[in-house]
């Protein structure tokens, strides 16, 4: 028995008068910060697939200073400005209140598509459209960065630019005490390359495999804007073409389905601003730097508590040494 299941039936006769009843409600894996659950609306004229989003039993998340997390009724805020801009995202149907009585969260409309990076890459579903994807995402990107923040928005996003970025992971990494001379090389190489943002814009945050819902007629949708802050765009750029969300096919930069000119050529043409490679590359170098350091973050995990999970994770770093070295050393992307 789901405890919150009548309380949300009754938050969402408000937006959805002619509901008869919740069916199929099932929490899905994945998400590792929030609790997502898959329900169908019975209502007078059909059914309607919807997903809540909600804070692990529906308390707010505490989060530490080095968190850019936003709360999920700001998610839903930055989610509605970007679908009005024109951006391939999930409608949002109804921001969870206090008097709810379910907790931080929002609900949104449930679309079709798949995830999980294996499947996107290697599945023949996708063989048509993997080589479209690249410039999809050039597209999408590109109206997400031109939103328009307004002061309300502005007001509930934090501004995190890529200084800012490269000072928080730099005493992540001090904190730990564990020398990595890549990752010194790589602080050292970034810091001149990334004082000059050009532009500041609204900034997804994690836009990469698993939070991309793709079908095999393409992106369906941005998903999980729990990052979502104003900053440099270059990094939504360079975040999607890390290799370490390549999954395993290095040779296409962007997510491991395709090529960097293509996604520069679609973010340009859907109104971006022009973007060299050598740019890309910076950010490409931040992503790995950052990924490096998460693991490490995984590893000091796995000796407080010895999960073989954080383990795994967290011997992934030296994985970014490789690609930092081949990035900054080789100017390979």
């Amino acid at each position: 028995m789901i405890d919150f299941l009548p309380a949300l039936e009754h938050a969402l006769r408000r937006v959805l008068p002619q509901l008869h009843s919740i069916e199929a409600m099932n929490r899905l894996s994945g998400g590792a910060s929030q609790e997502t659950w898959s329900f169908d609306a019975v209502c007078e004229g059909g059914v309607i697939p919807l997903i809540l989003r909600r804070s692990p039993g529906g308390q707010p998340r505490v989060t530490g200073e080095t968190s850019t997390s936003v709360p999920l009724e700001t998610e839903a805020v930055a989610i509605e400005a970007s679908r009005a801009a024109g951006v391939k995202a999930p409608r949002v149907r109804h921001v969870l209140k206090e008097d709810d009585g379910i907790g931080q969260g929002y609900v949104m409309d449930r679309l079709r598509g798949e995830t999980i990076a294996r499947k996107i890459l290697r599945d023949k579903e996708f063989d048509a459209v993997r080589p479209r994807l690249a410039r999809q995402c050039g597209e999408i990107l590109a109206r997400i960065h031109a939103v328009t923040v307004t002061p309300e928005l502005r007001a509930l996003l934090p501004v995190v630019d890529g200084p800012t970025q490269l000072r928080r992971y730099r005493d992540i990494y001090d904190l730990y005490n564990y020398p990595h001379p890549v990752f010194e090389m790589a602080l050292k190489w970034l810091e001149p390359r990334m004082a000059g943002a050009k532009r500041q814009t609204l900034v997804h945050g994690d836009f990469r495999h698993g939070n991309l819902l793709i079908s095999p007629d393409g992106v369906e949708a941005a998903l999980d804007w729990e990052l979502v802050h104003i900053g440099d765009p270059l990094e939504d750029i360079g975040w999607i073409c890390t290799n370490s969300w390549r999954f395993g096919v290095q040779e296409k930069v962007v997510g491991g389905f395709g090529d960097l000119p293509d996604l520069l050529a679609g973010y340009r043409e859907a109104g971006g601003a022009q973007v060299s490679e050598e740019e890309a590359r910076t950010w490409i170098v931040y992503g790995s730097l950052k990924w490096g350091i998460m693991c490490m973050s995984m590893y000091q995990g796995f000796v407080r508590d010895h999960s073989v999970e954080r383990a795994a994770i967290g011997r992934r770093s030296s994985e970014t040494e490789v690609d930092l070295i081949n990035l900054i050393i080789r100017g390979k992307i």
